[in-house]
């Protein structure tokens, strides 16, 4: 499985995830007994959830500060999780190239959401390119008011 498929992946379980609302452990010990991947594949799939999760309060704050006249609760919750995967991505992970992500998110969304989804989600993460450097010095915090 190339690094497409295991975002694809990692998006549906983040997905999963918010709808579910279980714990992070069972919800991956669930995933990774019913999907077969390679050992960088897990890797990433799990970096990509711990990091969302760790780092939620930072990504829930980016995305209402760059959805500009959108509230959170009105995003769906497929946009979400690409939107989060795509934010994690973007300031936390140097390996991942800011357009590769961008672009990534784009297919996600015309794949697995609705029409106008992806010009949605390249708006908001277009406006990331200033804080991509400056993300690392917030990097983590341990909970949220949305359970992230």
């Amino acid at each position: 499985m190339g690094r497409r498929a295991a975002r694809e992946m990692a998006m549906k379980l983040l997905y999963q995830m918010e709808i579910q609302k279980d714990d992070i452990e069972g919800q991956l010990g669930l995933f990774f007994e019913q999907n077969s991947f390679s050992e960088n594949d897990s890797a990433y799939i799990k970096d990509i959830v711990y990091g969302v999760y760790g780092n939620s309060k930072f990504i829930t704050d980016t995305i209402e500060k760059h959805s500009r006249g959108w509230k959170i609760s009105r995003i769906s919750k497929i946009d979400l999780s690409i939107l989060r995967l795509s934010i994690y991505e973007i300031c936390f992970r140097d390996d991942i190239p800011f357009s590769v992500s961008v672009n990534e998110a784009v297919e996600l969304a015309k794949k697995y959401s609705s029409e106008d989804a992806g010009s949605f989600i390249n708006g908001i993460l277009s406006r990331l390119s200033d804080i991509k450097s400056g993300a690392g010095d917030e990097k983590s915090d341990t909970e949220s008011e949305d359970g992230y």
